[in-house]
């Protein structure tokens, strides 16, 4: 039986193109083979407007029938409840992921930071891939390492003196120390962190430089893709190159904007090491499209078109290689402040007999996990991964490989974990090779409840039902305005770890992770069981 969609398709070219039409159709469909030509136009006019109203109807047919497999599918969501005692709380939480959960493992652990007992625990001990729930690990190394007034510092520096004339004989240096803060979600501007560098320099009576801008990214390994990304991320902003040396979260817009007769192509933040091609086409009228692609030669050509009458277009990139970028980035605003150099952009490392310059300060740890963890950044999370670790590296150079060492250090000796029970291949959660096991996520946010540094850790985390990641989740629940977590999601995990308050006072650290297909029904089974843990109360 042909459908009323293909007859409809097949009809209209018999119609308006005759007969030659129609057998070229068939060759394409032989499901319509008995169709022949309408043998006049009115006979063509009464078929068209049958078949017409016969596609109509079952366009209709098929919608209340996706609508209805559409509710048959949806289950409903799972309802939170008021145990009554430890055994009561134990038996409502396994049941909402039994009722949740058809396929995949789920994995679970809530301990009383109270009273010292597991209240809980489901596959406890199975190693998971845990997603963004990861950073909960980089944020606690992180404030252990350095505390939470700790601040970053990127440094220029000078190999040579300096003249009355505000000339350096030699060259200037751009040191890295792995701050992940040099961008416009903490300097408003993406421009800011290196114009204000450049003016520090200036101010410091430099005007000329003999020699090279050197940038000096070695504070990390040299790999800027971790182990277990996908390919398919690597073209999305949350899949940032990882660099000591990093701007803008190491994306770069393209902004397109009509001047005159012309479009005019910029770079935000403006830097001098990416080549860029304009072809873009001025039109009249508003709105246009645009295209930037990256060639081989590191540059970007962007075309399309633009209204004369159109507001500024934006593309955003991912940039291949942060520390050159960054370091364009200082040279333009040099020039900008009117020191020039006269020699190349470079890489390399700096010397011991150097003399700072200026430097640029970052914000204090504590403001930096809370913008991470709140909005789930991976490129910070990699970046403080591995700055908490160059210290125990044996040559002062941070990778994800030492990351990991100093990692289970830390869960080994001052959290009371199994180090074998996490394996990581980044500090963000984005590897497909990420796994760890609920109760070590549990063990990390008891010691982390208790630490010197448990204000800023608690304070890095989303509230439920009031802001960023939790905002819309577990609202008119006890839940809301209490429960503080760390979300994680991919396509195959959902995850969420962090603490709740029960309805007597007594606080719980808990540990969801759930890897599988079933992610949506996963996630509202965690929001109930968050709702739960805060309706408790021990009898």
């Amino acid at each position: 039986m042909v459908s009323s969609s293909r007859f409809l398709r097949v009809t209209a070219l018999v119609i308006f193109a005759g007969a030659p039409a129609l057998a070229g159709s068939v060759s394409e469909n032989r499901s319509v083979a008995s169709l022949r030509t309408p043998a006049s136009p009115r006979e063509a006019n009464n078929l068209f407007h049958a078949l017409q109203a016969a596609t109509q109807q079952g366009r209709k047919t098929a919608a209340r029938k996706k609508a209805v497999r559409r509710v048959a599918k949806a289950p409903a969501a799972p309802s939170w409840t008021s145990p009554h005692g430890a055994a009561s709380l134990s038996a409502d939480l396994g049941a909402l992921v039994d009722r949740s959960v058809r396929s995949g493992k789920f994995g679970a652990m809530v301990v009383s930071l109270t009273r010292g007992d597991t209240v809980f625990s489901r596959n406890a001990g199975e190693m998971m891939n845990p997603a963004s729930t990861m950073k909960l690990f980089s944020t606690a190394v992180a404030l252990d390492r350095f505390g939470p007034e700790h601040t970053f510092s990127t440094d220029v520096l000078r190999d040579g003196p300096i003249s009355p004339d505000g000339t350096v004989q030699g060259n200037l240096y751009l040191r890295a120390d792995g701050d992940p803060s040099m961008s416009a979600r903490f300097f408003r501007d993406p421009n800011l962190p290196m114009a204000t560098l450049a003016q520090a320099v200036a101010a410091a009576g430099v005007k000329k430089f003999t020699g090279d801008l050197i940038y000096d990214a070695s504070a990390f390994d040299d790999r800027k893709i971790p182990e277990g990304w996908k390919t398919s991320y690597l073209g999305a902003s949350y899949a940032a190159r990882v660099s000591a040396l990093s701007l803008n979260e190491n994306l770069v817009w393209v902004v397109v904007s009509p001047a005159g007769t012309v479009a005019q192509v910029t770079l935000e933040p403006v830097t001098t090491t990416i080549p860029m091609r304009n072809n873009v086409r001025l039109v009249g009228g508003k709105g246009g499209r645009i295209v930037a692609r990256r060639n081989n030669d590191g540059g970007i050509d962007v075309s399309g078109s633009i209204g004369s009458l159109s507001g500024p277009l934006r593309y955003s990139l991912v940039v291949e290689d942060p520390a050159l970028f960054t370091a364009g980035a200082l040279q333009a605003a040099l020039q900008n402040v009117g020191v020039t150099g006269s020699g190349n952009v470079r890489a390399a490392r700096t010397p011991a007999n150097v003399t700072k310059v200026a430097s640029l300060g970052s914000p204090p740890l504590s403001e930096i996990v809370s913008e991470m963890n709140r909005e789930s950044i991976n490129i910070v999370a990699e970046l403080l991964f591995r700055d908490a670790s160059r210290a125990a590296a044996p040559d002062g150079v941070a990778g994800a490989e030492v990351g990991l060492a100093n990692l289970r250090d830390f869960l080994s000796k001052k959290v009371g974990a199994d180090p074998q029970a996490i394996r990581v291949f980044d500090g963000s959660g984005l590897s497909t090779l990420d796994y760890l096991t609920p109760r070590t996520m549990v063990q990390l946010l008891s010691y982390a409840h208790k630490g010197p540094w448990s204000s800023a850790f608690h304070g890095s985390l989303p509230v439920a039902g009031e802001s960023e990641l939790l905002r819309k989740r577990m609202r008119g629940t006890p839940a809301e305005g209490n429960l503080h977590a760390k979300t994680g999601t991919t396509n195959t995990t959902v995850g969420l770890g962090g603490y709740v308050t029960a309805k007597d006072g007594e606080i719980m650290a808990f540990s969801f992770i759930y890897n599988g297909n079933d992610r949506w029904p996963a996630k509202a089974a965690m929001d109930a069981m968050g709702a739960t843990l805060a309706n408790f109360v021990r009898e």
